[in-house]
C-alpha cells in the first residue's frame, strides 16, 4: 500500500546552483513518489529549458515547486527537519543513515506532522547555519576516499529509502512469464525418463556408482527450479540425442 500524497516528506534544496540539477532532482523525486519540492534562493530558473529537459517528464514537480528567500522560511511550517550532509559540522544532533531515518520520518507523517529533508548546494553542501535549523542529520555512508554525490543522486538515495517503506514489493520473486514451475510429480517423471535413457550408460550399470550418480542428477535438477517449458526443452534435447 502506498502512502497518501499528504503524508510524504518535503524535499528542500538550499541555494541550488544549476537548473539541470534541479530538474534531475525532480526526476529523482518522481521516481520515489515525492512531489513537494521547495527551493531556497535558487541561482537559476527551475522552469528553464535546461531544468525541464533534465526532469525527463517530471516537470509537474518543477511547476509546483515553491521558492523561498531563506532556509528558515522554507522550513517554518514543518514539524521535523532533517539535514543531509557528509560532514558532522561539530553540532550536537542525532545522526541517522538514510535507511535508519525513515521510521522516525514516518512516525511524524503518520501523526499528521510535516517533515522535510534538506539538501545543500552542489559545491559546498549545507552551511552550519542551515544545519542548525534541523532536528537531526542524515548521512549517507560511502567510500571515504570519494563520498561526493551529485545533488540529484543524494535525493534519489534518501528518497528511495523512504519509498521502500511505502511498498510491499517482495524481496525475491521467481519470474516464469508464460510458463509455470514444474511440480515434483513432473520432475519425478522426468527423472524416470532420464533413467530409462541412461540404461546403457556404463556408470549407470555399475551398482556401486549408480546411487551416487542418481543423487547428483536429482540435486542438479531440483536445485534449478525448472519450469514446465524447461522440462519440455530437456525432453526434446534428450530425444534428439537418443536418435543420434
Amino acid at each position: 500500500m502506498r502512502s497518501t500524497q499528504t503524508s510524504r516528506p518535503v524535499i528542500i534544496l538550499v541555494c541550488p546552483q544549476m537548473a539541470e540539477n534541479i530538474g534531475m532532482t525532480a526526476r529523482a523525486m518522481m521516481n520515489c513518489a515525492l512531489y513537494d519540492l521547495r527551493l531556497v534562493a535558487p541561482r537559476e530558473d527551475c522552469l528553464s529549458a535546461k531544468a525541464l529537459s533534465a526532469s525527463s517528464g517530471a516537470d509537474k514537480i518543477l511547476r509546483t515547486a515553491t521558492i523561498y528567500p531563506s532556509t528558515a522560511a522554507a522550513v517554518a511550517d514543518l514539524n521535523m527537519v532533517y539535514a543531509t550532509t557528509a560532514r558532522r559540522r561539530n553540532q550536537i544532533k542525532t545522526l541517522y543513515t538514510a535507511e535508519t531515518a525513515m521510521p522516525s520520518i514516518n512516525k511524524i507523517l503518520l501523526t499528521s506532522g510535516k517533515c522535510g529533508i534538506m539538501f545543500g548546494p552542489e559545491r559546498t553542501g549545507l552551511e552550519n547555519d542551515d544545519v542548525s535549523l534541523a532536528d537531526a542529520i542524515i548521512e549517507i555512508p560511502l567510500n571515504p576516499e570519494h563520498c561526493s554525490l551529485n545533488l540529484s543522486q543524494a535525493v534519489l538515495l534518501v528518497g528511495y529509502e523512504w519509498y521502500k517503506t511505502q511498498t510491499q514489493t517482495p524481496e525475491e520473486q521467481f519470474i516464469t512469464n508464460a510458463t509455470q514451475p514444474a511440480t515434483k510429480r513432473q520432475l519425478f517423471k522426468f527423472f524416470e525418463f532420464m533413467e530409462a535413457s541412461l540404461a546403457d550408460f556404463k556408470n549407470f550399470k555399475d551398482e556401486e556408482k549408480r546411487p551416487t550418480l542418481l543423487r547428483n542428477f536429482h540435486n542438479i535438477f531440483t536445485r534449478s527450479r525448472l519450469t514446465e517449458q524447461e522440462l519440455n526443452t530437456l525432453y526434446g534435447i534428450i530425444n534428439h540425442l537418443r536418435r543420434k
